[in-house]
């Protein structure tokens, strides 16, 4: 009995696997903007990093090795956090003014997602949150502090500025009461301009006098 030819079996050729694309700008910039989204919808206090790393199709060690905390990630996230760039810079004496429009400007724009809103509405759920943040906002504004006014040190000016933005942004932000909550904007902002001034011990500008 002859047999049959057994039949050539013909194998794919194989494909290399293909390599994963590292973008480290393309990464930072989708978890930037699931951050965005994530705290929009869910705040501060119960937005989780490892929903962002999935929102934006990453790993959660992705996120910890760009932003390291959630709170980092929050002031890197919410456009109010992105004023104090266009702050620094200029005559220091005008420190206090610019302090205040940015403040009262993100404010009235900001929607939710200002920092301070943040710590306050953090602060009624979960108190270790709340303390979390504040620390980050600490750290920053120290930085700021330091590099732009060469003032090491002023931990006690900061709490005291933060002490005072923090309460007009629950009086006038949050529970919508009392004359901060009815003030306009310009008012606002120069009541606040004198009172940062004297917090961070800064002197007024000077004015040029006619000759």
């Amino acid at each position: 009995m002859t047999s049959l030819p057994t039949p050539e079996v013909l194998t794919p050729p194989t494909t290399p696997p293909r390599r994963r694309i590292r973008n480290p700008d393309m990464h930072r910039a989708a978890i930037l903007d699931a951050a965005l989204a994530a705290f929009a919808e869910r705040g501060y206090a119960r937005a989780t990093m490892r929903d962002i790393a999935q929102r934006a199709g990453v790993t959660h060690g992705l996120v910890q090795r760009h932003f390291g905390s959630k709170e980092a990630l929050f002031l890197a996230a919410v456009p109010a956090s992105r004023h104090w760039d266009n702050m620094i810079g200029g005559d220091p004496a005008d420190l206090p003014e610019r302090i205040a429009k940015m403040f009262v400007a993100r404010m009235e724009e900001a929607a939710g997602l200002d920092p301070l809103m943040a710590l306050i509405r953090s602060a009624a759920s979960d108190v270790d949150a709340a303390k979390r943040l504040y620390a980050a906002l600490q750290a920053r504004g120290a930085e700021i502090y330091e590099d732009f006014l060469g003032s090491p040190g002023g931990a006690l000016h900061l709490d005291a500025a933060y002490a005072l933005l923090i309460g007009v942004t629950f009086n006038r932000y949050v529970i919508g009461m009392g004359p901060l909550a009815e003030m306009d904007r310009d008012a606002l902002t120069t009541y606040l301009t004198t009172c940062i001034r004297q917090i961070i011990e800064l002197p007024a500008p000077t004015t040029a006098q006619p000759e």
